[in-house]
Protein backbone atom coordinates (compact mmCIF):
# COMPACT_ATOMS: atom_id res chain seq x y z
CA UNK A 1 0.00 0.00 0.00
CA UNK A 2 0.99 3.61 -0.74
CA UNK A 3 2.64 5.98 1.97
CA UNK A 4 0.02 8.58 2.03
CA UNK A 5 -3.00 6.80 2.47
CA UNK A 6 -1.79 4.73 5.20
CA UNK A 7 -0.10 8.26 7.07
CA UNK A 8 -3.88 10.02 6.71
CA UNK A 9 -5.11 6.51 8.09
CA UNK A 10 -2.69 6.52 10.98
CA UNK A 11 -3.68 10.54 11.54
CA UNK A 12 -7.14 10.16 11.69
CA UNK A 13 -7.03 7.22 14.43
CA UNK A 14 -4.90 9.58 16.76
CA UNK A 15 -8.09 12.23 15.67
CA UNK A 16 -11.09 10.31 16.14
CA UNK A 17 -12.05 11.53 12.87
CA UNK A 18 -10.59 12.01 9.18
CA UNK A 19 -7.53 14.32 8.57
CA UNK A 20 -8.04 17.82 7.50
CA UNK A 21 -5.29 17.87 5.73
CA UNK A 22 -4.22 16.62 2.34
CA UNK A 23 -0.43 14.14 2.59
CA UNK A 24 1.62 13.84 -0.03
CA UNK A 25 4.86 11.15 0.99
CA UNK A 26 7.89 10.75 -0.78
CA UNK A 27 6.56 7.12 -2.84
CA UNK A 28 4.81 10.48 -4.90
CA UNK A 29 1.56 8.93 -3.31
CA UNK A 30 -1.23 11.68 -1.99
CA UNK A 31 -4.45 11.15 -0.10
CA UNK A 32 -7.03 13.70 1.99
CA UNK A 33 -9.26 16.12 0.77
CA UNK A 34 -9.32 17.88 -2.73
CA UNK A 35 -8.19 21.42 -2.01
CA UNK A 36 -7.04 21.23 1.24
CA UNK A 37 -3.48 22.57 2.31
CA UNK A 38 -0.74 19.60 1.52
CA UNK A 39 1.68 18.64 4.22
CA UNK A 40 4.70 16.89 2.22
CA UNK A 41 6.77 14.68 4.06
CA UNK A 42 9.62 14.49 1.46
CA UNK A 43 11.57 11.79 2.97
CA UNK A 44 11.20 8.78 6.07
CA UNK A 45 13.86 11.31 7.90
CA UNK A 46 10.35 13.32 8.75
CA UNK A 47 8.93 10.59 10.37
CA UNK A 48 11.87 9.26 12.75
CA UNK A 49 12.28 12.72 13.41
CA UNK A 50 8.92 12.09 15.05
CA UNK A 51 9.33 8.48 16.19
CA UNK A 52 12.34 9.82 18.42
CA UNK A 53 11.18 13.42 19.63
CA UNK A 54 6.96 13.00 19.66
CA UNK A 55 5.62 15.73 19.22
CA UNK A 56 6.34 19.57 18.40
CA UNK A 57 10.19 19.64 18.61
CA UNK A 58 10.04 16.55 16.24
CA UNK A 59 7.66 18.10 14.18
CA UNK A 60 9.83 21.54 13.88
CA UNK A 61 12.85 19.73 13.64
CA UNK A 62 11.36 17.85 10.40
CA UNK A 63 10.32 21.52 9.03
CA UNK A 64 13.45 23.29 9.92
CA UNK A 65 15.30 20.28 7.71
CA UNK A 66 13.13 20.67 5.10
CA UNK A 67 12.23 16.89 5.11
CA UNK A 68 8.72 18.23 5.82
CA UNK A 69 6.89 20.85 3.96
CA UNK A 70 3.35 22.67 2.93
CA UNK A 71 1.76 23.47 -0.21
CA UNK A 72 -1.22 25.95 -0.27
CA UNK A 73 -2.71 27.79 2.96
CA UNK A 74 0.06 27.27 5.80
CA UNK A 75 -1.99 29.22 8.51
CA UNK A 76 -4.79 26.31 7.63
CA UNK A 77 -1.96 23.74 7.58
CA UNK A 78 -0.51 24.57 11.02
CA UNK A 79 -4.35 24.57 12.43
CA UNK A 80 -4.79 21.17 11.15
CA UNK A 81 -1.30 19.70 12.64
CA UNK A 82 -2.15 21.48 15.90
CA UNK A 83 -4.74 19.05 16.36
CA UNK A 84 -2.62 15.95 16.10
CA UNK A 85 -1.00 16.96 19.36
CA UNK A 86 -3.66 19.13 21.07
CA UNK A 87 -7.42 17.76 19.96
CA UNK A 88 -8.98 15.00 19.00
CA UNK A 89 -10.08 11.82 20.57
CA UNK A 90 -9.16 10.50 23.79
CA UNK A 91 -5.26 8.90 24.25
CA UNK A 92 -4.81 6.22 22.15
CA UNK A 93 -4.59 3.18 24.59
CA UNK A 94 -1.51 0.97 24.73
CA UNK A 95 -2.35 -1.68 22.51
CA UNK A 96 -3.29 0.98 20.04
CA UNK A 97 -0.09 2.97 20.47
CA UNK A 98 2.13 -0.24 19.77
CA UNK A 99 0.13 -0.54 16.32
CA UNK A 100 0.62 2.58 15.12
CA UNK A 101 4.16 2.38 16.15
CA UNK A 102 4.56 -0.53 14.48
CA UNK A 103 3.13 1.10 11.23
CA UNK A 104 5.34 3.97 11.40
CA UNK A 105 8.24 1.20 11.88
CA UNK A 106 6.85 -0.56 8.64
CA UNK A 107 6.61 3.03 6.64
CA UNK A 108 10.48 4.64 7.84
CA UNK A 109 12.46 1.30 8.16
CA UNK A 110 15.12 0.76 10.13
CA UNK A 111 16.35 3.39 13.24
CA UNK A 112 19.40 2.40 14.23
CA UNK A 113 19.91 6.69 15.41
CA UNK A 114 18.61 9.71 15.57
CA UNK A 115 18.43 11.99 12.78
CA UNK A 116 20.66 14.74 14.23
CA UNK A 117 18.58 18.31 15.18
CA UNK A 118 19.11 21.16 12.24
CA UNK A 119 22.20 23.33 12.83
CA UNK A 120 19.95 26.10 13.25
CA UNK A 121 18.86 24.48 16.92
CA UNK A 122 20.88 26.31 19.87
CA UNK A 123 23.38 24.49 21.77
CA UNK A 124 22.87 25.98 25.31
CA UNK A 125 25.71 27.35 27.24
CA UNK A 126 27.06 30.64 29.66
CA UNK A 127 25.82 28.79 33.00
CA UNK A 128 22.44 29.22 35.19
CA UNK A 129 19.64 30.12 33.47
CA UNK A 130 18.94 33.90 32.76
CA UNK A 131 22.70 34.58 34.27
CA UNK A 132 24.02 37.51 31.93
CA UNK A 133 26.52 35.67 29.88
CA UNK A 134 23.78 32.96 29.36
CA UNK A 135 21.42 35.67 28.31
CA UNK A 136 23.58 37.50 26.51
CA UNK A 137 24.16 34.03 24.08
CA UNK A 138 20.31 33.61 24.22
CA UNK A 139 19.99 37.25 22.88
CA UNK A 140 22.75 36.55 19.93
CA UNK A 141 21.00 33.33 19.03
CA UNK A 142 17.72 35.21 18.07
CA UNK A 143 19.09 38.73 17.17
CA UNK A 144 22.75 38.68 15.74
CA UNK A 145 21.49 36.78 12.62
CA UNK A 146 21.92 39.62 10.25
CA UNK A 147 20.48 42.52 9.74
CA UNK A 148 19.84 42.51 6.48
CA UNK A 149 17.72 39.50 6.94
CA UNK A 150 15.67 42.09 9.53
CA UNK A 151 15.33 44.79 6.99
CA UNK A 152 13.55 42.26 4.38
CA UNK A 153 11.13 41.10 6.86
CA UNK A 154 10.05 43.68 9.29
CA UNK A 155 10.56 46.70 6.59
CA UNK A 156 11.71 50.09 6.86
CA UNK A 157 10.25 50.95 9.80
CA UNK A 158 13.09 47.79 11.99
CA UNK A 159 10.40 47.73 14.83
CA UNK A 160 9.82 44.06 15.99
CA UNK A 161 6.82 44.15 17.88
CA UNK A 162 3.35 44.18 17.20
CA UNK A 163 2.10 47.89 15.42
CA UNK A 164 -1.46 49.46 16.44
CA UNK A 165 -3.48 49.42 13.49
CA UNK A 166 -6.52 51.86 12.68
CA UNK A 167 -7.71 48.81 10.24
CA UNK A 168 -5.85 46.14 8.08
CA UNK A 169 -5.51 48.11 4.99
CA UNK A 170 -2.73 50.20 6.81
CA UNK A 171 0.64 50.39 5.85
CA UNK A 172 2.99 48.52 8.00
CA UNK A 173 5.59 51.38 8.47
CA UNK A 174 2.41 53.60 9.17
CA UNK A 175 1.17 51.36 11.97
CA UNK A 176 4.25 50.96 13.57
CA UNK A 177 4.80 55.15 13.70
CA UNK A 178 1.58 54.82 15.52
CA UNK A 179 2.69 52.09 18.33
CA UNK A 180 5.84 54.40 18.38
CA UNK A 181 3.90 57.75 18.93
CA UNK A 182 1.08 55.87 21.07
CA UNK A 183 4.30 55.16 23.67
CA UNK A 184 5.91 58.42 23.54
CA UNK A 185 2.18 59.67 24.20
CA UNK A 186 1.90 57.57 26.83
CA UNK A 187 5.27 58.00 28.86
CA UNK A 188 4.56 61.78 28.67
CA UNK A 189 7.39 62.94 27.03
CA UNK A 190 8.47 66.68 27.04
CA UNK A 191 11.20 68.50 25.20
CA UNK A 192 14.69 67.89 27.26
CA UNK A 193 13.21 64.74 29.06
CA UNK A 194 15.58 61.56 29.55
CA UNK A 195 14.11 58.36 28.24
CA UNK A 196 15.77 54.71 28.84
CA UNK A 197 14.59 52.47 26.45
CA UNK A 198 15.07 48.76 27.58
CA UNK A 199 16.17 46.41 24.77
CA UNK A 200 15.95 49.04 22.19
CA UNK A 201 16.56 46.64 18.87
CA UNK A 202 17.56 48.64 16.28
CA UNK A 203 16.99 52.41 17.63
CA UNK A 204 13.23 52.88 16.26
CA UNK A 205 12.06 54.26 19.32
CA UNK A 206 14.80 56.65 20.67
CA UNK A 207 15.23 58.10 17.44
CA UNK A 208 11.36 58.90 16.96
CA UNK A 209 11.21 59.97 20.64
CA UNK A 210 14.41 62.21 19.88
CA UNK A 211 12.80 63.68 16.81
CA UNK A 212 9.26 63.91 17.97
CA UNK A 213 9.78 64.81 21.33
CA UNK A 214 13.04 66.62 21.98
CA UNK A 215 14.22 64.14 24.73
CA UNK A 216 17.44 63.24 25.40
CA UNK A 217 17.67 59.03 25.41
CA UNK A 218 19.46 56.07 25.87
CA UNK A 219 18.62 52.85 24.53
CA UNK A 220 20.17 49.18 25.49
CA UNK A 221 20.34 45.75 23.99
CA UNK A 222 22.17 42.70 24.47
CA UNK A 223 22.84 42.84 20.36
CA UNK A 224 26.15 43.69 19.08
CA UNK A 225 24.68 43.80 15.44
CA UNK A 226 21.07 45.71 16.40
CA UNK A 227 23.48 48.18 18.49
CA UNK A 228 25.89 48.69 15.30
CA UNK A 229 23.02 49.33 13.29
CA UNK A 230 21.30 51.96 15.68
CA UNK A 231 24.05 53.30 15.60
CA UNK A 232 24.55 54.15 12.11
CA UNK A 233 21.05 55.45 12.09
CA UNK A 234 21.69 57.78 15.11
CA UNK A 235 24.62 59.04 12.93
CA UNK A 236 22.55 59.78 9.95
CA UNK A 237 20.17 61.41 11.71
CA UNK A 238 22.68 64.16 13.07
CA UNK A 239 21.24 62.96 16.97
CA UNK A 240 24.50 61.88 18.63
CA UNK A 241 24.49 63.84 20.62
CA UNK A 242 20.68 63.29 21.85
CA UNK A 243 20.69 59.13 21.32
CA UNK A 244 23.34 57.18 23.35
CA UNK A 245 23.38 52.68 22.05
CA UNK A 246 24.68 50.32 24.06
CA UNK A 247 25.64 46.98 24.59
CA UNK A 248 24.10 47.01 28.08
CA UNK A 249 22.40 44.67 30.10
CA UNK A 250 19.74 46.15 32.29
CA UNK A 251 21.43 44.48 35.58
CA UNK A 252 24.27 47.11 34.78
CA UNK A 253 22.62 50.03 34.15
CA UNK A 254 22.95 52.71 36.92
CA UNK A 255 23.00 56.15 35.68
CA UNK A 256 19.22 56.96 36.88
CA UNK A 257 17.38 58.68 37.16
CA UNK A 258 15.40 58.80 33.89
CA UNK A 259 12.20 60.74 33.80
CA UNK A 260 10.69 57.64 31.54
CA UNK A 261 11.70 54.49 30.73
CA UNK A 262 10.38 52.43 27.78
CA UNK A 263 10.82 48.25 27.95
CA UNK A 264 9.05 46.88 24.61
CA UNK A 265 9.24 43.57 23.76
CA UNK A 266 12.08 42.51 26.54
CA UNK A 267 10.76 41.42 29.12
CA UNK A 268 9.46 37.87 27.79
CA UNK A 269 13.17 37.15 27.81
CA UNK A 270 14.15 37.76 32.03
CA UNK A 271 12.47 34.89 33.72
CA UNK A 272 10.31 34.06 36.17
CA UNK A 273 13.68 33.83 38.27
CA UNK A 274 14.61 36.97 37.31
CA UNK A 275 11.29 39.18 36.78
CA UNK A 276 11.40 41.29 40.56
CA UNK A 277 14.93 42.36 40.00
CA UNK A 278 14.07 43.36 36.68
CA UNK A 279 11.12 45.13 38.07
CA UNK A 280 13.10 46.55 40.89
CA UNK A 281 15.63 47.58 38.87
CA UNK A 282 13.30 50.00 36.59
CA UNK A 283 11.61 51.06 39.44
CA UNK A 284 15.26 52.16 40.98
CA UNK A 285 16.11 54.11 37.39
CA UNK A 286 13.48 55.99 37.11
CA UNK A 287 12.67 59.06 38.96
CA UNK A 288 9.88 59.87 41.61
CA UNK A 289 6.54 60.67 39.33
CA UNK A 290 8.54 59.25 36.05
CA UNK A 291 6.19 56.82 34.13
CA UNK A 292 7.21 53.23 32.93
CA UNK A 293 5.72 51.57 30.10
CA UNK A 294 5.99 47.90 29.43
CA UNK A 295 5.05 46.47 26.64
CA UNK A 296 5.02 42.38 27.02
CA UNK A 297 3.57 39.04 25.91
CA UNK A 298 1.23 37.22 28.09
CA UNK A 299 -0.13 33.91 28.00
CA UNK A 300 -3.45 32.58 29.27
CA UNK A 301 -2.76 31.89 33.42
CA UNK A 302 -2.73 28.04 34.06
CA UNK A 303 -5.02 25.85 37.03
CA UNK A 304 -1.36 24.46 37.79
CA UNK A 305 1.51 27.15 37.30
CA UNK A 306 4.21 24.83 37.62
CA UNK A 307 3.32 22.75 34.76
CA UNK A 308 4.13 25.53 32.75
CA UNK A 309 6.47 24.58 30.21
CA UNK A 310 8.33 26.81 27.09
CA UNK A 311 7.21 25.94 23.87
CA UNK A 312 9.90 23.25 22.55
CA UNK A 313 10.20 24.99 19.64
CA UNK A 314 10.05 28.55 20.52
CA UNK A 315 12.94 27.69 22.78
CA UNK A 316 14.80 25.28 20.56
CA UNK A 317 14.44 27.24 17.53
CA UNK A 318 13.80 30.71 18.38
CA UNK A 319 13.98 32.37 21.69
CA UNK A 320 16.13 30.30 23.93
CA UNK A 321 15.27 30.99 27.70
CA UNK A 322 12.04 33.21 26.63
CA UNK A 323 9.13 33.00 28.86
CA UNK A 324 5.40 34.16 29.17
CA UNK A 325 3.96 35.00 32.09
CA UNK A 326 0.04 35.83 32.32
CA UNK A 327 -0.79 39.52 32.60
CA UNK A 328 -2.09 39.49 36.50
CA UNK A 329 1.19 38.36 37.21
CA UNK A 330 3.21 41.36 36.06
CA UNK A 331 0.98 43.86 37.46
CA UNK A 332 1.53 42.17 40.89
CA UNK A 333 5.21 42.11 40.62
CA UNK A 334 5.78 45.98 39.23
CA UNK A 335 3.46 47.00 42.20
CA UNK A 336 5.03 44.59 44.46
CA UNK A 337 8.55 46.68 43.22
CA UNK A 338 6.72 49.53 44.21
CA UNK A 339 5.13 51.13 40.96
CA UNK A 340 1.50 52.29 40.63
CA UNK A 341 -0.37 50.58 37.94
CA UNK A 342 -2.09 53.32 36.04
CA UNK A 343 -3.48 51.69 32.65
CA UNK A 344 -3.62 48.38 30.89
CA UNK A 345 -4.15 48.30 27.05
CA UNK A 346 -4.23 44.75 25.17
CA UNK A 347 -3.45 44.77 21.69
CA UNK A 348 -3.82 41.41 20.97
CA UNK A 349 -5.30 41.59 17.48
CA UNK A 350 -2.94 44.13 16.65
CA UNK A 351 0.20 41.88 16.94
CA UNK A 352 -1.93 38.98 15.01
CA UNK A 353 -1.94 41.39 12.28
CA UNK A 354 1.75 42.43 12.53
CA UNK A 355 2.75 38.89 12.43
CA UNK A 356 1.35 38.21 9.23
CA UNK A 357 2.52 41.14 7.36
CA UNK A 358 6.19 40.16 8.56
CA UNK A 359 5.19 36.47 6.85
CA UNK A 360 4.02 38.73 3.58
CA UNK A 361 7.45 40.28 3.47
CA UNK A 362 9.30 36.68 4.00
CA UNK A 363 7.17 35.05 1.40
CA UNK A 364 7.37 37.95 -1.25
CA UNK A 365 10.87 37.95 -1.05
CA UNK A 366 12.38 34.36 0.08
CA UNK A 367 14.97 33.54 -2.38
CA UNK A 368 16.61 36.95 -0.92
CA UNK A 369 15.73 35.49 2.66
CA UNK A 370 17.17 32.11 2.39
CA UNK A 371 20.78 33.84 0.98
CA UNK A 372 20.88 35.70 3.79
CA UNK A 373 20.90 33.75 6.30
CA UNK A 374 20.23 30.03 5.82
CA UNK A 375 17.31 27.89 4.23
CA UNK A 376 16.17 26.61 8.53
CA UNK A 377 17.23 29.84 9.89
CA UNK A 378 14.04 31.25 7.11
CA UNK A 379 11.87 28.26 7.60
CA UNK A 380 12.29 28.96 11.45
CA UNK A 381 11.05 32.39 10.66
CA UNK A 382 8.34 32.07 8.70
CA UNK A 383 7.35 28.90 10.70
CA UNK A 384 7.17 30.80 14.20
CA UNK A 385 5.88 33.92 12.83
CA UNK A 386 2.61 32.47 10.94
CA UNK A 387 2.39 29.92 14.47
CA UNK A 388 2.68 32.89 16.50
CA UNK A 389 -0.22 34.97 14.63
CA UNK A 390 -2.46 32.26 14.81
CA UNK A 391 -1.83 31.97 18.52
CA UNK A 392 -2.83 35.86 18.88
CA UNK A 393 -6.01 35.11 16.85
CA UNK A 394 -7.20 32.48 18.81
CA UNK A 395 -6.04 33.98 22.20
CA UNK A 396 -4.06 31.60 23.22
CA UNK A 397 -1.02 34.66 23.91
CA UNK A 398 -2.11 38.33 24.54
CA UNK A 399 -0.13 41.49 24.12
CA UNK A 400 -0.24 44.54 26.26
CA UNK A 401 0.80 47.69 27.23
CA UNK A 402 1.27 48.54 31.17
CA UNK A 403 1.56 52.02 32.29
CA UNK A 404 3.07 52.36 35.34
CA UNK A 405 4.27 55.40 37.59
CA UNK A 406 6.74 55.91 40.50
CA UNK A 407 4.93 57.63 43.21
CA UNK A 408 6.62 60.96 44.22
CA UNK A 409 7.25 61.43 48.35
CA UNK A 410 4.06 62.91 48.36
CA UNK A 411 2.50 58.86 47.57
CA UNK A 412 1.26 60.46 44.10
CA UNK A 413 2.16 59.50 40.55
CA UNK A 414 0.53 62.41 38.66
CA UNK A 415 -1.61 61.43 35.42
CA UNK A 416 -4.14 63.11 33.35
CA UNK A 417 -7.83 62.81 34.66
CA UNK A 418 -8.38 61.07 31.43
CA UNK A 419 -5.32 59.15 30.88
CA UNK A 420 -6.20 57.13 27.68
CA UNK A 421 -6.66 60.37 25.66
CA UNK A 422 -3.02 60.58 25.14
CA UNK A 423 -1.56 63.57 24.29
CA UNK A 424 1.85 65.05 23.71
CA UNK A 425 3.49 65.88 27.19
CA UNK A 426 0.16 65.04 29.12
Amino acid sequence: MAVAPRLAALAGQFLGTPLSLRVRAWDGSESGPPGAPVVVLRNPRALRRLLFKPGELGLARAWVAGDLDVEGDLYGALEGLATLFHGGRPPLTGRERLAALRELLALTGPLPVPPAPPREEIRRRGGPLHSPLRDRRAISHHYDVGNDFYELVLGPSMVYSCAVWDDDTACLEDAQAAKLDLICRKLGLREGDRLLDVGCGWGSLVLHAAQRYGVRAVGITLSAEQAAYARERVAKEDLGDRVEIRVQDYRETADGPFDAVSSVGMAEHVGSVRYREYADRLFGLLRPGGRLLNHQIARRPMADESAYRIDPFIDAYVFPDGELAPLGRTVSLLEEAGFEVRDVESLREHYALTLRRWVRNLEADWPEAVRLTSPGRARIWRLYMAASALAFEHGRIGVNQVLATRPTEAGDSPLPLRPRVWTEGA
